[in-house]
């Protein structure tokens, strides 16, 4: 059996009568993840630009356990303006795939400097990849059980909710994360107050994008061959279709993961122009 049809298997199983677009649902992820491995393939976890710059303000950051999935405690990152008083609006924030490594740290301190308490989930289990071929393992054994990663968002959100008391709650995502903030918003569609995609997997389907009640703010490379501008524009116009608030920004001279806190993409230009507009949409949505 070659991977995608296992895959397919492993999700028919998990969605029961839901088979047979579960096997539509696995293809076009596996087929997702392959080109975003190309887009890697060649890459390392250097910290950019984006990883490098200090918050707006003084944060705190420890590391918490959030959640149990499995059986097994899940720890995070969990960041709040150092003089922060009374709750905060919350963001999650989700990896790249290189998983939760210290670039990913200073990401969710950025947005705590932003006046926010952020939390920095963990899908790989406490492991985190140092190449392509690992960071590439380690993605696709959260794509064989998205059963465990949608729990552990689920939790994610509950801590930053009843824990942390936050009023409303954010969620954000780069490449394998950007997928995964979409996701979350479709597990929590009525509970996220604001989800934001950099250049992640898209859902297509029209009746799964209807529930969503939030804003989506999108950010997209022109030169990106993971995420085609072609579904981008798709996946625009289903919301669109829909009534939904979405806005949509393609950078056309970036690449993919060209505002990562990790890797070679980095693309100046583009990453803090997103960065402004994220900061603005959050503010407008949370605060």
């Amino acid at each position: 059996m070659n991977r995608r049809a296992l895959i397919a298997s492993i999700l028919a199983l998990t969605l029961g009568p839901a088979a047979g677009h579960a096997a539509d649902t696995a293809d076009d992820m596996s087929k997702t993840m392959d080109r975003m491995a190309q887009e890697h393939q060649h890459d390392k976890p250097a910290a950019t630009a984006a990883a490098m710059t200090a918050p707006a303000q003084e944060v705190t950051g420890q590391d918490v356990v959030y959640a149990t999935v499995a059986g097994k405690p899940v720890k995070g990152f969990l960041a709040k303006p150092k003089n922060a008083k009374g709750p905060l609006p919350g963001i999650i924030v989700i990896q790249e795939w290189w998983g939760l490594n210290d670039n990913i740290r200073q990401m969710a301190k950025r947005l705590a400097g932003e006046g926010y308490v952020t939390l920095a989930v963990d899908l790989y289990g406490g492991q985190v990849a140092e190449t392509p071929d690992k960071a590439q393992e380690l993605m696709k054994a959260v794509l064989a059980n998205t059963s465990e990663g949608a729990d552990n968002v689920r939790q994610a959100y509950a801590y930053l909710e009843t824990k942390e008391k936050a009023p409303k709650i954010g969620v954000i995502g780069w490449c394998f994360g950007g997928g995964w903030s979409l996701q979350t918003a479709l597990l929590l569609p009525d509970k996220i107050d604001a989800t934001v995609i950099y250049y992640g997997h898209l859902e297509m389907d029209k009746a799964k994008l209807g529930l969503l009640k939030m804003p989506i703010l999108g950010f997209f490379g022109g030169k990106d061959q993971g995420i085609p501008v072609a579904s981008v524009q798709e996946f625009e116009k289903a919301l669109k279709d829909l009534g939904k608030s979405v806005e949509i920004h393609i950078y056309p001279d970036a690449s993919h993961a060209f505002a990562n806190p990790s890797g070679g993409a980095y693309n100046e230009a583009a990453a803090k122009d997103s960065w402004q507009r994220t900061v603005a949409f959050f503010a407008k949505n949370l605060k």
